[in-house]
């Protein structure tokens, strides 16, 4: 069953932002030993409440890594990954998709059972 409303289209959309920024952190953990390699991530928070404070349609939203500039080199061969950071914000961002997928499942099942389908 899909509902589609504000709150249903932004968890959507941040459920997909959160999964794009593993797919990054994924490739920055990937890259720790490659020179040169400049750390990515995707403010997909950022994006998203802008998309909302404009109005802009949240469906199909996409979200696309970014350069971290402000990431400082780690190593002398200038790569910016810092390997102890991006296991934090690998495990902070799981934790965030999985709670954004719990209050989806919860809100369908709410309103299944507000419409006698459940």
């Amino acid at each position: 069953m899909e509902i589609f409303d504000t709150t249903q289209a932004a968890l959507a959309a941040a459920m997909t932002g959160a999964a794009q920024r593993q797919n990054a952190i994924a490739d920055n953990i990937a890259n720790v030993d490659t020179p040169g390699y400049q750390r990515k991530d995707v403010d997909f928070h950022g994006a998203l409440r802008s998309a909302m404070a404009a109005g802009a349609p949240l469906e199909g939203m996409s979200f696309t890594p970014q350069v971290d500039a402000s990431a400082a080199p780690v190593r002398a061969d200038g790569n910016t990954v810092d390997i102890d950071r991006e296991s934090a914000a690998e495990a902070s961002n799981g934790l965030e998709y999985e709670a954004l997928s719990q209050v989806l499942k919860s809100r369908d099942e709410i309103i299944q059972t507000a419409i006698g389908v459940r």
